[in-house]
């Protein structure tokens, strides 16, 4: 074997890091935020890909701080670490202000059928904002809640969850209205992309190699997105495909530009940075689609 990429999941690829590592086998571009991915020292054969979790956390503190100063936070969170790297980047980035802004934390269980006493006891803390750390089903569930017991704080949803087709429209459009994220992806179906060089492409590879795919589904654009890092990889290699040259060239990417990034975001690997992508964009949700607005923001890649 000579690498294993794309593996999904934060749990699993725990499970299994240890063991790539020890047979040094690479593991490349996992399909999970979790921070330990860019973990070098520790982990030379494990490499993420996506911004991490603590990174996007730090982007919503920034945001917060800037434009929300003195607001009272509400977390929900998974009890688990993809939960707890998203809490840590916010609390990071908020710094000393953390211990006074932050006033509730509900963690939840996978197993438990619904956060609907998590949502009233968030409500009932007086926070003006949520921090939504969610799976799918669970972000569905709490906008649902939230509508249905009339908590209207400025809602933060983690871009996990930020699936218009799987989040937001099972949930009620009425009841999306104004919800924040960030991307670094663009989106096909934002009219602003309508003539970009990038999405054309990808449409007529879309035609010829997937023509039943969704087109306008973020997680296609990710799929031909980190597809296409690992070509330039294996590209770089040449003919000496090594998993010791496989690892080297993948941290070796410099300025690598992809056309469904947004402008301003580039992939830029070294032996000392396993984060591949450190960059998002702000995004709200307006009408039918998510709407970007602000500065391309970077997040420190935590620890």
């Amino acid at each position: 074997m000579l690498l294993i990429f794309q593996s999904l999941g934060t749990a699993s690829n725990s499970a299994i890091q240890k063991y790539m590592n020890a047979k040094q086998v690479p593991q490349l571009f996992v399909a999970t935020g979790a921070t330990k991915w860019g973990d070098p020292k520790n982990f030379p054969w494990t490499m993420g890909w996506q911004p991490s979790y603590q990174s996007e956390g730090q982007i919503y503190a920034q945001y917060i701080l800037k434009n929300h100063p003195n607001g009272k936070i509400g977390i929900l969170f998974q009890n688990d670490d993809y939960g707890k790297d998203y809490v840590k980047g916010l609390k990071d980035g908020l710094g000393d202000k953390a211990k006074t802004m932050i006033i509730a934390e509900q963690p939840y269980e996978v197993t438990d059928p619904t956060i609907a006493s998590q949502m009233i006891n968030l409500k009932s803390s007086g926070a003006d904002i949520f921090f939504n750390v969610t799976t799918p089903k669970f972000a569905a569930q709490a906008i649902q809640k939230a509508a249905e017991i009339g908590w209207k704080p400025v809602h933060i949803l983690n871009q996990v969850s930020a699936s218009v087709g799987s989040v937001l429209k099972p949930a009620g459009f009425e009841n999306s209205q104004g919800i924040l994220s960030t991307a670094y992806l663009k989106d096909a179906t934002d009219p602003q992309w309508k003539n970009d060089p990038g999405l054309k492409d990808f449409f007529v590879f879309m035609d010829k190699y997937f023509p039943e795919g969704d087109k306008t589904n973020l997680f296609t654009a990710y799929g031909d997105s980190v597809a296409q890092t690992m070509v330039q990889v294996l590209k770089q290699c040449g003919d000496n495909l090594t998993r010791e040259n496989v690892m080297k060239q993948a941290a070796s990417l410099k300025n690598f530009e992809l056309g469904l990034l947004l402008p301003g975001i580039k992939i830029d690997t070294s032996p000392t940075d396993f984060h591949p992508i450190k960059q998002n964009q702000m995004i709200k949700f307006g009408g039918e689609r998510w709407e970007y607005f602000g500065p391309i923001m970077t997040g420190a890649t935590g620890s």
